[in-house]
């Protein structure tokens, strides 16, 4: 029997209640300002025992000696998996997230970021999205001055996606030596994936250094080196620390959140997350300490995996915010936006 049935109707709603209000304000919430909430006749003295219940239960807890309730790790676990009503996207909310992506066409990296932005900005959370080192087997590689010393490195893979980099170049590199460097790099790359022309270039450059011109050696090495590979496990883009950070004006809160990226941006947390994600289906929801990874309380984050058309996941995207986020309203942004990616990807 779970949590949610044994409670009886009368505590099912003073706790939805001081849920409510703690989402709302981050208060805790006292018996009289409940009294006056409740459809239900009930005096002061018995909402008291029926809190005193549910702290007793681990689903409340008093911040001070003298003041009302507020929900406990377990108790907002308790409430989003049995009386949370999930709300539904507006029809513009629908159109924004995806007009937004669809504008940045195929580059894999400008829908991530893009897609990051837009869920920040609807959810008025901090926006994330986590992707795996990508092994596709490349089919094109072009270098493309920008200017003095900067090149936009160009790759497409052999299934239509392309990624954009901008890498800096050796100073006063001609420019002819852009185009030798792309051919020499496309001759050798054959299908194989980013990390394997790398170590054949690597190789064959060991073998004939004397014989490759040094600056068009030195424009390959930087090219390959900017994609995301070896023993980068990964990478994360976050956006929208500024939405959370207004959200939260306690210090303490504050210095939490600020501990969660530092932890996010580890290659090991990293990949744990996107694996825990990876194992469920739908929209994730981590609640503060529950959970191993993040090994603080105070924050929530709600994620949900993206695949490709062959139903391979690639990644996760998703939002990081206060344990008191509207999780009604921002499950559903999280999980369309997800499906979005994965239809923009093909």
């Amino acid at each position: 029997m779970s949590a949610v049935t044994k409670l009886n109707e009368r505590s099912r709603e003073i706790f939805r209640l001081i849920v409510d209000a703690y989402m709302e304000t981050g208060e805790p919430v006292g018996s009289r300002t409940l009294s006056r909430r409740l459809d239900l006749a009930l005096s002061p003295a018995t909402i008291r025992n029926v809190m005193s219940d549910l702290e007793e239960a681990g689903l409340l807890f008093a911040p001070h000696t003298s003041a009302g309730r507020l929900p406990t790790e377990a108790g907002l676990r308790m409430f989003v998996n049995g009386l949370l009503e999930v709300g539904r996207l507006t029809e513009n909310e629908r159109t924004a997230i995806e007009a937004k992506c669809a504008a940045l066409g195929r580059s894999y990296g400008d829908v991530l970021e893009q897609a990051t932005t837009t869920l920040s900005g609807l959810a008025n959370c901090a926006g994330l999205v986590m992707a795996p080192k990508q092994d596709d087997r490349l089919k094109h590689m072009e270098f493309v001055s920008l200017g003095p010393n900067r090149a936009l490195v160009v790759m497409v893979s052999d299934n239509g996606m392309v990624e954009n980099r901008v890498i800096e170049l050796p100073a006063g590199l001609p420019p002819s030596a852009l185009m030798e460097a792309g051919n020499y790099v496309n001759a050798r790359l054959n299908g194989r994936t980013i990390e394997e022309a790398k170590l054949f270039i690597q190789h064959e450059l060991e073998q004939h250094r004397a014989q490759l011109d040094a600056l068009s050696q030195k424009v390959v090495e930087a090219g390959l080196a900017t994609w995301t590979g070896g023993d980068d496990a990964g990478y994360l883009i976050v956006r929208g620390q500024a939405r959370l950070l207004e959200d939260v004006t306690a210090l303490e809160d504050l210095e939490r959140i600020r501990t969660l990226f530092q932890t996010l941006e580890t290659k090991e947390s990293l990949m744990r997350l996107l694996e825990a994600t990876n194992k469920g289906e739908g929209v994730q929801i981590f609640i503060g300490s529950e959970n191993e990874l993040f090994g603080l309380a105070g924050c929530s984050m709600i994620v949900a995996p993206y695949a490709n058309s062959r139903e391979q996941v690639l990644g996760a995207i998703g939002v990081i915010g206060p344990t008191r986020m509207n999780y009604a309203r921002i499950i559903p942004m999280v999980d369309y936006t997800a499906k979005i990616i994965g239809r923009m990807i093909g």
